[in-house]
């Protein structure tokens, strides 16, 4: 009698030929879903399909969502473009994991390269400017991404301000942002750089340098 385990992965990817967007490639997800464990253990899924995967209970409200291939996006992630945003690309075996918030709008785009993977509960509030995560990054939980700000005028309430930028942000390759970190507008991380957990990332970081604090500031170099 075959084990459990081999009937599993013939029915998951038998599914995953028709997993997509639409109603009933919600429905094929779904019924894939099934045969794996749950959270991480859904990863092997991405690597069913060339389209990748996206779970079932992700939220996804955007017409212009490029997912490269064996890309996964988690249990509750939300991707949500209000009116104005720009393309969000997802490079090939990139993750974003349960609970992430991408919200785009106002000229806002959004590109992750390959192999790069955001841990859970992370916030990317992609307005006004680009922000640009390269290959092979690792962001751990909870941090957070704005490329661009509200001005605080006198004389004005807070929801009322604009919102400007000072740029985009651009996070190049082999990046490790610990738990916590918040990175700002107009700011670059240079390739191999690393950030310490809840630190509040202002200005540049250059390449291999290790930064910490609010604000961020280098306190020695990985070489």
């Amino acid at each position: 009698m075959p084990s459990l385990r081999r009937i599993k992965r013939p029915w998951a990817r038998f599914w995953m030929r028709f997993a997509g967007l639409s109603r009933m490639g919600r429905l094929a997800t779904r019924l894939a879903e099934f045969a794996t464990l749950p959270y991480k253990g859904r990863k092997l899924l991405a690597f069913m399909g060339e389209n990748g995967y996206i779970a079932s209970s992700a939220i996804v409200h955007h017409d212009n969502l490029q997912v490269g291939e064996h890309a996964f996006i988690g249990d509750d992630v939300c991707i949500y473009n209000v009116a104005g945003g720009g393309a969000f690309r997802l490079g090939a075996r990139s993750s974003i994991h349960k609970g992430c918030i991408v919200e785009m709008g106002d000229a806002g785009v959004l590109t992750i390269g390959r192999d790069t993977h955001i841990q859970p509960n992370c916030q990317l509030s992609v307005y006004k400017g680009a922000l640009e995560i390269g290959d092979k990054v690792q962001i751990a939980p909870r941090c957070a991404f704005y490329p661009y700000n509200h001005r605080f005028d006198a004389g004005i309430p807070i929801k009322e301000q604009p919102l400007f930028t000072k740029g985009g942000i651009r996070i190049d390759d082999d990046v490790w942002l610990g738990y916590g970190v918040v990175v700002l507008d107009g700011v670059h991380i240079g390739a191999g750089a690393v950030i310490g957990a809840n630190s509040v990332v202002t200005t540049d970081i250059p390449e291999n340098a290790i930064a910490v604090g609010s604000p961020a500031k280098v306190i020695k170099m990985r070489d």
